[in-house]
């Protein structure tokens, strides 16, 4: 259960890393974001639509939803060590958070799953790297690095 509350409620389900910035990237402008938003969105080559992978071979599916196409959507597609208990499997193949863009390559939302909830912040840190900042009660908060899978 630790560590799904440090991997789930932290991030998408949630190590600290730090990933250098984006080696390329793409400046297309996606109107709906900035239409609806003003924000200016800058976008990975691939963007975070794909499959993702923590150290502990946690993955999760990302991919832009929502109407305006600019939320991130997260399904958890493999949980694994301690966290993966009866409990917490359930949760695999589930849609665990949608979370609406707040900046270039950035997105904030909640998750709420299993009696637990957190603050989450998604950010696309590369091309192939998404890092998740999940935060319980505004207090406790970490950071896990996720790669795309291959």
């Amino acid at each position: 259960m630790h560590n799904l509350t440090v991997a789930f409620t932290a991030g998408a389900l949630l190590s600290s890393a730090m990933i250098s910035a984006l080696a390329q990237e793409s400046t297309e402008a996606l109107p709906s974001a900035a239409a609806e938003t003003g924000i200016a969105v800058t976008v990975a080559e691939e963007g975070p639509n794909g499959t993702f992978i923590d150290e502990f071979g946690t993955s999760f599916m990302f991919s832009l939803c929502g109407d305006t196409g600019t939320d991130l959507c997260g399904t958890l597609i493999t949980l694994e060590g301690e966290s993966a208990t009866a409990e917490n499997l359930a949760f695999v193949g589930q849609q665990v958070m949608q979370a609406p863009q707040t900046g270039a390559n950035q997105w904030k939302g909640s998750l709420a799953a299993g009696g637990m909830s957190a603050d989450a912040t998604v950010t696309q840190t590369g091309p192939d790297t998404i890092e998740i900042q999940g935060c319980r009660l505004g207090v406790v908060c970490q950071t896990l690095a996720y790669t795309r899978a291959s």
